[in-house]
């Protein structure tokens, strides 16, 4: 199967950076279905070719009993259209090959890798169980033409049908990123077939491939569905948070709005490095192992965390797929050592909803979290942490209300930060942290984060929770 794309962009061989593949070689790569070959058929200032070859071994596949299923007996496993069409195949050679581009990173042309090029790609055989207006309804809402011829099943047999197979052209100006990314989900999609096992993490491929544009298109249960092979559990879960309630829409702004006003009162007391730090070193202290970072927003933390040789297992949570993105590339995790990379995952999730992937660990950290929630919502997150992820040991941290007499520039009764729904006195926050760890079963301590005044206390206010 083959994959070729083109740009026109000046200079076109500026593409070779954005896919980590230098044009003036042959790259290969073996994959457990066959091989992938990377080349450039042409590279010049104005126009620049990349072709992704994959080859697929179907006798390989039968004997790691990973071939097509048998319905038309066993021949059927040598005899198919797998090695010579674009599917789920080329999707897992398009990841594993081009990894990087499709995260939107380039280390020579980080700038290149954030621009609309455009770009032009050929397939010469995709399968569409939808036909040319399936192609169609998928790919020009995203902003491509599209050209589609339908290939005849046998010229010399016209009586046999029309086949399901096209060669297709998309054409568009848009980041590298994204038409890797459309690619690697529209093309099973189209396929309407996958040859691996299909689970939760395919939901979190899903979400996190099609994080900046599935939400809107016009197809996306129609696209959730294919991709997670017909699976109701999965794609209701999938379209659940492809969807979100007008609570997680709150998060998601919060996750990618500024906080200007925040950021500028407490800089000149490098409160955000104060928390950090002290949330490190409670972490350390109550000899946590494993740690969940619940609103993890754009890695500092984690960053922090990952220093830590203690810990063995880190997880950054949060609504916001930009944030995730965000973290994953300031984290720099493709460079990373092995052993170091492999303690931290990235997971999208919402502090609204009981999530089995938040059990288990010892530590769970909230930094300046709960001030975004209302009441309904602050109930909510209440049971979802304490009642059922519930973590050994709690550790969050809230402005003290008190404290911002001491902010000259901010106007009396105000916020710090414009989406704060509250910000408690130590007096409240002592009363709330109380009544949640009897609820629950916890026990609670309070620390300061920050310089202490006599009389307004300290700017952040720590509780400490520790199941009983």
């Amino acid at each position: 199967m083959l994959l070729t794309i083109s740009t026109t962009t000046q200079p076109a061989t500026d593409l070779g950076f954005l896919l980590h593949k230098n044009p003036a070689r042959v790259h290969r790569f073996e994959q457990s279905f066959g091989r992938a070959t990377v080349f450039y058929p042409e590279a010049t200032a104005e126009r620049c070719t990349v072709c992704l070859l994959v080859d697929v071994d179907p006798v390989g596949l039968v004997r790691r009993r990973s071939g097509p299923a048998g319905e038309d007996g066993q021949l059927a496993q040598y005899v198919n259209d797998r090695p010579y069409v674009a599917s789920s195949f080329l999707s897992v050679a398009l990841s594993d090959v081009f990894g990087t581009a499709m995260a939107g990173r380039s280390k020579d042309r980080p700038e290149l890798a954030a621009t609309a090029i455009p770009l032009e790609v050929s397939i010469p055989v995709l399968p569409s169980r939808g036909g040319e207006m399936l192609i169609r309804e998928l790919f020009e809402p995203l902003g491509y033409a599209v050209r589609a011829e339908r290939l005849p099943l046998d010229e010399a047999f016209p009586g046999w049908g029309e086949s399901r197979y096209f060669s297709v052209t998309l054409s568009g100006t848009l980041r590298l990123q994204q038409l890797l990314n459309h690619l690697y989900v529209l093309i099973p999609v189209l396929d309407d077939e996958k040859h691996y096992w299909v689970g939760d993490d395919e939901v979190e491929k899903l979400l996190r491939r099609g994080a900046d544009w599935l939400p809107t298109h016009p197809a996306k249960e129609q696209i959730a569905r294919r991709y997670l092979k017909h699976r109701k559990s999965l794609a209701r879960a999938a379209l659940e948070r492809l969807t979100p309630s007008e609570a997680e829409a709150d998060d998601a702004r919060v996750a990618g709005k500024p906080a200007a006003r925040e950021d500028a009162l407490e800089a000149p007391l490098r409160l955000n490095e104060q928390r950090i730090a002290k949330v490190v070193e409670v972490v350390l202290e109550v000899g946590a192992q494993s740690v969940l970072d619940l609103g993890c927003g754009e890695g500092k933390l984690l960053r922090e965390l990952l220093r830590q040789r203690q810990l063995e297992r880190i997880v950054g949570v949060d609504v916001s797929l930009r944030a995730l993105e965000i973290a994953e590339e300031r984290l720099e995790l493709d460079r990373l050592a092995p052993a170091i990379r492999n303690k931290l995952t990235l997971l999208h999730g919402s502090l609204m909803y009981r999530d089995r992937r938040l059990q288990g660990f010892d530590a769970a950290t909230l930094i300046e979290v709960v001030e975004h929630l209302d009441a309904p919502r602050l109930r909510a997150f209440e049971r979802v942490v304490f009642e059922n992820a519930r973590p050994a040991t709690v550790i969050l941290t809230t402005p003290n209300a008190e404290y911002n007499a001491k902010f000259s520039s901010l106007p009396a009764g105000q916020f710090r930060h414009p989406d704060h729904r509250f910000e408690w006195t130590r007096a409240e926050f002592e009363r709330w942290a109380g009544d949640v760890a009897t609820r629950f079963g916890y026990e609670v301590r309070f620390t300061p984060v920050g310089e202490v005044d006599a009389v307004l206390g300290p700017p952040t206010q720590m509780a400490i929770f520790r199941v009983r």
